[in-house]
C-alpha cells in the first residue's frame, strides 16, 4: 500500500513536493511549478497549504 511521505532525497525545503511527486509518479520539478504558480496567483493560501502539509504529511523512513 502507498502512503504519501514527505521525501528525504527529493526535498528542496521540506519534501512536500518531493514526496507528492514520488507518490503521483512524477517528477517533483512540476510539482514545485504548480505549487509556486498556485502560491504566487492566491499569496497566502499557497503558503499556508505548504507549512499545513509540512505539518500533516509524516517524514519518510
Amino acid at each position: 500500500m502507498r502512503s504519501l511521505r514527505r521525501s528525504q532525497t527529493k526535498r528542496m525545503l521540506a519534501g512536500i513536493c518531493g514526496g507528492i511527486g514520488e507518490y503521483f509518479g512524477i517528477d517533483p520539478t512540476v510539482i514545485r511549478l504548480i505549487w509556486a504558480v498556485f502560491s504566487i496567483a492566491t499569496v497566502f493560501p499557497g503558503i499556508i497549504a505548504y507549512a499545513v502539509a509540512w505539518i500533516v504529511i509524516p517524514p519518510e523512513f
